[in-house]
């Protein structure tokens, strides 16, 4: 792993900040963690029961590896979303590329559950399960040696009906269920080959994307990238692992979704604004998004959302196996895209944080008032909201403070007010408690200090009394439902 990280960034990062270097170190441990992850799946297979795992699957997991070691030999460009922030990072591979965007970490993380000795018994379910997963083994080191230009010929599987290439797009085959699907690269053109059915050949893009004049080829999408030279932002809802498959909704989320062309027109006309949206709240707010977003997730709006200017009803989260990624239902507006990026941006550093610093030991036990959820909190969870909710607050003052549009003026007000009021509402709890370690106090000090400089530039009073009522009344709420939870 990397050297400890050091006070400097710990301070930065409490202030829901954080310069090129503290980005920089975030990311490089991820990448660090989603490596020796990937090494783990490798050992795993290697090491796994015969009745889960055969010794084809083993001996085609092998040979997929030595694949994707050869186009680690070749250096293309850095990665998505790095440039801007991280100037000087070194080229990644193609290989490196692919296996550390964000949604290889779902797909790493399965393999392992699914691998793992403790995890159940020789089961039908589990053992064609992992062979859907290791497949897509499969996919990924077709895609890196493509992308590097290497000539191979391999056998793939459509799952379902469907064969999905990373950062490529996926083929739909003749029927749903499994099908053989031969791969040949040739020079910047890959040809897909089925049994029953003509030959699909697919034409790569330059950085992302392939195209095709076969209707049954559905291409990756990307939007511009954030800032003029950034890289492109993959908007990627082909994936089959950009959400958890077979469980319930997570963390309240709608669903996946597949979009059509007038769904990607909303999300490029809110994307268009959004740099210019965070700027509002200071440069640094452009800086973290630029270093630490790789791609976007689209999500279904979830029932009865209105498309309003604050975004009621849409939907937004990360996950902590996917670094990088932020899943979404369509942004109303860049304005309240950018907030929605704020917001998530805190959960991906705050996480990234906490694998590489121990701020707290409290237990996993749910019992804490949060303004901004219904049902009690753990001690992490209410840190990670505080958090968000903090920065929230930070970037609605910002906003407010330059602009000069009178009525998001009072918007701005107004969503800063709650959000500090939230802030404040849970912030003893979060001092007070025993369980934070040296280093997490200093961290949550640093919250104290940031919510405690914003007193210099007050809300209009109604605003601040409209606030403390919904605070005050959503506490009152919580204490009838959830008191005897907590002695």
């Amino acid at each position: 792993m990397l050297p400890p990280v050091p006070d400097r960034a710990l301070l930065e990062l409490g202030r829901t900040e954080g310069g090129p270097d503290t980005l920089a170190l975030l990311v490089r441990d991820q990448d660090t963690r989603r490596l020796l992850m990937l090494r783990a799946v490798l050992d795993a297979v290697e090491g796994a029961d015969p009745a889960v795992c055969s010794a084809g699957a083993r001996r085609r997991v092998r040979e997929d590896w030595g694949l994707l070691e050869e186009a680690d030999g070749v250096r293309t460009a850095p990665p998505a979303g790095t440039a801007d922030a991280m100037p000087s990072a070194e080229p990644l591979s193609p290989a490196r590329a692919l296996l550390l965007s964000p949604l290889a970490g779902p797909w790493a993380r399965r393999c392992l559950r699914a691998l793992d000795p403790g995890s159940g018994g020789c089961t039908e379910q589990r053992i064609r399960d992992l062979r859907h997963d290791l497949s897509h083994f499969s996919a990924l080191a077709a895609v890196a040696a493509a992308r590097a230009g290497i000539s191979f010929t391999v056998r793939l599987t459509a799952w379902d009906g469907v064969l999905t290439l990373p950062s490529l797009g996926a083929l739909s085959t003749a029927g749903s269920g499994d099908a053989e699907v031969e791969a040949v690269h040739r020079q910047g053109r890959l040809t897909l080959r089925r049994r029953e059915a003509g030959d699909v050949t697919v034409h790569l893009e330059s950085g992302f994307g392939a195209w095709s004049s076969a209707p049954t080829w559905s291409p990756a999408h990307a939007l511009p990238g954030l800032l003029p030279a950034s890289a492109p932002m993959p908007l990627d809802d082909l994936d089959p692992y950009r959400t958890v498959r077979g469980a319930p909704r997570y963390q309240g989320l709608s669903g996946p979704v597949t979009l059509d062309d007038a769904e990607r027109k909303r999300w490029l006309q809110a994307w268009s604004g959004t740099a210019a949206a965070l700027r509002l709240g200071g440069e640094h707010r452009v800086a973290e998004a630029t270093a630490l977003l790789r791609c976007l997730v689209p999500l279904a709006t979830p029932p009865g959302a209105g498309a309003d200017e604050h975004g009621s009803g849409s939907c937004s989260g990360t996950r902590r196996e996917a670094f990088g990624a932020l899943l979404s239902s369509t942004p109303p507006t860049s304005a309240v895209f950018a907030a929605t990026l704020v917001h998530e941006l805190q959960h991906t550093k705050l996480s990234a944080l906490s694998e590489a610093v121990t701020l707290h030991q409290a237990d996993a036990r749910a019992g804490y008032f949060a303004p901004w959820r219904p049902d009690p909190r753990p001690y992490d969870g209410l840190l990670q909201g505080a958090y968000s909710h903090l920065a929230l607050a930070d970037f609605f003052q910002r906003c407010a403070l330059v602009t000069t549009h009178p009525a998001q003026r009072e918007s701005a007000w107004a969503q800063h007010a709650r959000c500090r009021e939230q802030v404040g509402a849970v912030l003893p709890a979060l001092v007070g408690s025993p369980d934070l370690t040296a280093r997490g106090r200093r961290f949550v000090d640093q919250m104290v200090a940031v919510y405690e400089r914003m007193a210099e530039h007050p809300p209009p009073r109604g605003h601040v009394a409209r606030a403390r009522a919904y605070v005050e009344a959503t506490r009152a709420l919580w204490t009838q439902r959830h008191a005897p939870a907590r002695p």
